[in-house]
């Protein structure tokens, strides 16, 4: 289950960029957004939620996921005011939303960790699935 919040542009390219609100999904944001500006690709903006979150109701889960979405898409068009956006949050784990997102996409981009995850990681496991098993290129920025 998703939602959608669309800005016209072109679709005929397309970026897909994860976030999750960590330092490295904020930098994957930027990069993505002068990417897209650089290509003249439509900006996808994905962030997910799920059952992870036993301490508060699901109804203010999504709430604080979309808002995070919008953050960043203010984000990336303060980034690159030309480029077109669309904001989607999805419901479930990061890794099957964004591959499945990143379906006929021109590029995926990921931070290379993000809020969980062990501390020591290099590359952490939705950077990990994403480059192991998307179907376009992935640029994993750290």
């Amino acid at each position: 289950m998703s939602s959608e919040i669309e800005e016209p542009a072109d679709e005929r390219h397309r970026i897909v960029v994860g976030i999750d609100g960590s330092e490295n999904a904020n930098r994957a944001l930027e990069w993505a957004a002068l990417q897209a500006e650089r290509t003249g690709a439509l900006l996808e903006i994905h962030a997910c939620y799920g059952a992870g979150y036993v301490l508060f109701p699901p109804s203010e889960v999504e709430e604080a996921t979309r808002r995070l979405v919008e953050d960043a898409t203010k984000q990336a068009r303060h980034i690159a005011p030309q480029v077109g956006t669309r904001a989607v949050t999805d419901k479930g784990p990061p890794a099957p939303a964004l591959l499945e997102a990143s379906d006929g996409a021109d590029l995926l981009v990921v931070g290379s960790r993000g809020l969980g995850g062990f501390r020591g990681l290099l590359l952490g496991s939705v950077s990990q699935q994403c480059s192991a098993h998307a179907s376009c290129p992935v640029v994993v920025v750290h």
